[in-house]
Formats: structure tokens, sequence, C-alpha cells
């Protein structure tokens, strides 16, 4: 009996060893998880915060209609809008820079030119459009730094390194102009407002951001109801026989292919074979449709079964028809889980990028897509890219885009989950 007590006295121990164990092995994954999420997020806010910021260069400008190359109108008449567009803004800004840095050497003037972006030349194009009454004047004006003048600026002021071109007398200007107050760091809009841009300070993700939007939405009207009644077919309607489970295989393994075999499809499909253009967000769509079904179809079976059998048996018991057992009572228990699988789904298509490669959308496009058949980039594609730019500059902006991506993915599944509680119903 002794001999026993203590054989049941070790197993138990042993027991408790193994759950304590296992309870501290879990307990370091979450916390090890946790750390390598707080870690990357960390790190992408880090670098993607500059791109919030960007540098602008104040500068006493006098439109000189000969530097411009402008007639001056003569009294009672109008500026010439064709004038004021072509007009030279380049020789003004460099006059405005040379007389600021006290520049007269040609090597200087060199270095000089590049404080400013092209974008500054659009600043005073804009400017002189709307006050043509300032042709002759001279205007303090706050004006677009270069991509190098700004990550200067932003990263490597009052350190003592170097960066870039930035070194020797454009260091001492960029310095002097900075302690001068002539230097200013601001919200930048453009990141909002523009498309992409071989500039880096002039790069914008609003074109990529219609792009996923326009793409999101075929997605999401084609995929959702025909997921749901795929799923409502399969689990109220279909015949139990060989095709049928063959089909549901099918379904199921189709969700474990690879995202790219999909691109490849649709480029076979949609592009070659029916002739659809390339880098638009309606052949985009349809192939992010192919993609999601397979989930969506799934989640909505699993939230189909889950409804009790004794709600049909209690609607058909009533009368009620099986179409009318379906549509008032199965698919509105069955809702909150079918959302959960569009949201999954929605999500896998935001924040996708190898099919969308396959059928072209990674074309460098500047224009913002206002319809379905413009052509388009996507979020996380417009992310490959920058990403794979050398410049400083486009880093923080690849930075910048993942945290506004990672933002809609968390603004989708907070609608999920709200959705799902506002439909949810308790049996």
């Amino acid at each position: 009996m002794t001999n026993q007590s203590e054989l049941i006295a070790a197993n138990l121990q042993r027991r408790y060893r193994k759950e304590k164990f296992f309870f501290a092995a879990g307990l370091l994954s979450v916390i090890f998880a946790s750390v390598c999420l707080l870690v990357l997020l960390a790190d992408i806010t880090g670098k993607g915060t500059g791109a919030l910021r960007a540098t602008y260069l104040q500068l006493e400008v006098t439109f000189d209609s000969e530097e411009l190359g402008v007639q001056q109108p003569t009294a009672g008449q109008q500026l010439d809008a064709e004038a004021i567009h072509g007009a030279d803004y380049a020789a003004v800004l460099k006059s405005a820079i040379y007389q600021r840095l006290d520049v007269t050497k040609r090597k200087d003037k060199r270095a000089a030119a590049g404080l400013w972006s092209i974008g500054a030349e659009y600043e005073l194009r804009d400017y002189l459009k709307e006050h043509p009454e300032q042709l002759g004047k001279t205007v303090k004006l706050w004006l677009l730094a270069d991509d190098e003048t700004d990550t200067y600026v932003k990263y490597y002021y009052g350190t003592g390194e170097q960066y870039g071109r930035v070194k020797g007398k454009r260091e001492q200007w960029l310095n002097q102009l900075i302690d001068n107050g002539d230097m200013t760091t601001r919200f930048n809009t453009r990141f909002f407002t523009n498309g992409d841009s071989r500039e880096p300070e002039l790069a914008g993700i609003r074109g990529a951001l219609m792009g996923s939007a326009l793409t999101l939405m075929v997605t999401l009207l084609l995929s959702f109801p025909i997921g749901i009644a795929a799923a409502l077919y399969l689990e109220e309607f279909a015949p139990k026989n060989r095709w049928t489970a063959l089909l549901e295989i099918n379904i199921n393994n189709l969700a474990a292919v690879p995202s790219i075999v999909f691109g490849l499809l649709g480029a076979a499909v949609f592009i070659a074979f029916l002739g659809m253009p390339r880098s638009i967000p309606l052949v985009g769509g349809l192939v992010l449709t192919l993609m999601t079904l397979p989930t969506i179809i799934i989640a909505s079976r699993a939230a189909i079964k889950a409804v009790p059998p004794s709600i049909r048996e209690a609607a058909l018991g009533m009368g009620a028809s099986k179409m009318q057992v379906v549509l008032h009572h199965v698919l509105p228990l069955a809702m909150p889980g079918m959302l959960t699988g569009l949201v999954l789904g929605m999500a896998q298509a935001l924040g996708e990028t190898a099919p969308l490669l396959m059928i072209g959308m990674v074309a460098f496009i500047v224009d913002i897509p206002s319809t379905l058949t413009d052509p388009a980039a996507v979020l996380p594609v417009q992310i490959f890219l920058w990403a794979d730019s050398p410049e400083r500059a486009f880093t923080e902006r690849t930075s910048g885009a993942i945290i506004v991506l990672l933002f809609f993915l968390v603004l989708m599944n907070a609608f999920g989950v709200w959705a799902r509680k506002k439909l949810e119903r308790r049996w």
C-alpha cells in the first residue's frame, strides 16, 4: 500500500512538472512573439515617421519677367496662362539661392542648385498662377528641399556625420540656413496626396491607395456573394455524392495553393486569352477574387455547420420551405462567421503582392487611377518598389507606407469584429 501511494505521488509530481514545463514554454512563446512584434513595430514606426515630415527652405524669390521669360502685361491686360505655365522658374530659383548664399563660383553654383527639389519649381508656378500680380516683385516663400537636404536636416544635422553629397560647402550652407531659421520641417501632405515619383521628396501613396481601394472593391463585390452562395449550396442543397466530395476536396486544396499560381492563372485567362489590359484594378480584383474565394467558402461552410439542426427542424415543422429556412434562419445565424471569413480573405488580398506582379501591376505609374480600367499600382507593390530603391529617402517612405497598410488592416479587422458583434445572435 505504501509503495502504491509513493508511486501515485511520484506520478503526480511528474505530471505537475510537465504541466509547469508546458505552461512556461507557452508563456515564453507568447513573450517572445510579443517582443518580436514590438521590435518590428518600433523599427517600422521609427523609420516611417520621417516620411510624415518634409523639409522646406525659405527664400526671397524675385519674379523677374526677363528671367522667367514672361512678358510683363500692360495696364488692363492679364498675364497669359500658357506663359506662366512654361516660364523658367529654375532660373528664378537659382538667382534667389545664389543671392542668399552669396555664391559666385561655378562649382559652388552647381552645389547650391541641388539644395531644392524640382517640386519647388512647380510650387513657384502654382503661386504665380494664383497671384499674377506678384510678377516683378520679391516674395519670401517656403519651398520644398531636395531629398538629400531633407535627409541631412532630419537625421544628420548636429551629429558631425556627413551624408551623401552633403559635405564641404553644401553642409556649411545647410547649417547656416538651419541656424538662421531659414529651414524647417513640416507635415508632409504630399505623402498622402501625390502619386509615385522618381524624386523621393515628391513620391506619395495616393495612387497606390486608390489602386488598392478599386482592386479590393472588385474583390469584395465578387468574392462575398459567390463565396456565400457556394457555401450555402454545398452545405444545404448539394447531394452527397462523389462529385460533391471531389469539389469540396478541391476547394480545400485551393486554399493552400501559393498565391503566385493565381497570378499565373489570371495572366493566362484574363490577359492572354480574354485580352484585358495589364495593370488595371479590374484584372487585379478578378485575380484576388480567385485567391480569396476558397478562404471565404471554407469559413462560411464552418459557420453554416455551426447552426444547430434543431433550428432547421423547427422552421420546417412550422411549414417553412427549404429556401425560407436557409434565407430566414440559417443565413442570418451564420453571418457573423461568414464575416470572419470575409475579413480574413480581404486582409489577405490587401497585403498580397505576388499575384499582382504577374499581371503587370508593378509598373511605374504616376497618375492617380479613378476607374477600374485606369493603370494602377497597389500599396503592397508600391512598398516592394520603394524597398528596392537605393535612396535613403525611399527607405522612410517604405516604412511610412507599411504603417498606412497596417493601419488599414487593423481598421478592416476592427470593422469585422464590430459587424460580427452587431449581427451575432444567441440560440
